[in-house]
């Protein structure tokens, strides 16, 4: 097992190349739907939502075991952040990268989808924002569903 950063406590990851690319697709231009989101306040409370809702959640909770949460917390509030057009660069690797030998079936995908509609819905996002987040993510389930 690789140490944590001392500073950040992340585990460490193989170099990747940076770029806002990895993120999938590209942003929003949008203010009025970034307001919807309650800005990047709002975006990182449903990013972290959404992780800690999975993490507790048995259909998938096993993925989670091994990762570094404070690290996907981060890269998953920067991507939502970056599609939406509020201004964040995305720091993560490409969705491919990222979930390789993972094993994620549809219905995992699933269940992380139903996780982050219940995070939206709780910071009171409306439906019509949430579908056009939905609708930057969706095509990237066939870089991440890989059985």
């Amino acid at each position: 097992m690789k140490d944590r950063d001392p500073v950040t406590g992340e585990l460490p990851v193989d170099p990747y190349p940076q770029s806002n690319a990895n993120a999938g697709a590209a942003p929003y231009n949008s203010a009025p739907l970034v307001e919807a989101f309650g800005g990047r306040e709002g975006i990182r409370r449903i990013a972290e939502r959404t992780v800690d809702l999975s993490e507790a959640d048995p259909r998938i909770a096993a993925i989670f075991e091994s990762h570094d949460m404070v690290r996907l917390k981060r890269t998953l509030s920067e991507q939502f952040c970056f599609l939406l057009g509020a201004g964040c660069d995305y720091t993560g690797r490409d969705m491919r990268a990222a979930h390789a030998e993972m094993g994620v079936t549809k219905a995992d995908m699933n269940a992380l989808v139903e996780n982050l509609q219940v995070a939206m819905r709780e910071a009171g996002v409306p439906f019509a924002a949430q579908n056009r987040l939905l609708a930057k993510l969706a095509p990237m389930s066939g870089k991440v569903v890989t059985r």
